[in-house]
């Protein structure tokens, strides 16, 4: 498992700790029923607060990524595939409206994005 923090760009430290493991996991970087570092360890590693990698642990539990067993640790949850494509089209969602964004301020119209979409998809141009 590789994380790596910017201290630059305002997102918290613990939300980019979540975003990379779930990357990891959806990806399968991470496998299901593998054991993660215990939060002082990671925080550790990380030069970060407990308080912080706890915090990243704790939402990683919510969204169902991870399962905590008291006295025994931290471990990877087996995805359920319904859940890994929503993951996988919140992000996209998400990558397609800072997109959208963009091309509004520049005056792209929806027919160009749609057309450069189909071309990243690789279809032949129209």
């Amino acid at each position: 498992m590789q994380i790596i923090l910017q201290n630059t760009g305002g997102k918290p430290i613990y939300e980019q700790i979540t975003e990379q493991m779930k990357a990891q996991i959806l990806s399968g970087v991470i496998p299901a029923g593998e054991q993660l570092p215990s939060i002082r360890t990671l925080a550790k590693d990380l030069r970060v607060s407990v308080i912080t990698t706890k915090r990243a642990y704790e939402e990683l539990e919510r969204e169902g990524f991870v399962e905590t067993m008291q006295g025994r640790g931290t471990y990877v949850s087996h995805q359920d595939t319904e859940q890994v494509r929503e993951e996988h089209l919140r992000r996209i969602e998400q990558k397609l409206l800072e997109a959208v964004e963009i091309a509004k301020s520049a005056g792209i119209s929806e027919q160009e994005m749609c057309e450069a979409l189909h071309l990243l998809f690789g279809g032949d141009e129209r």
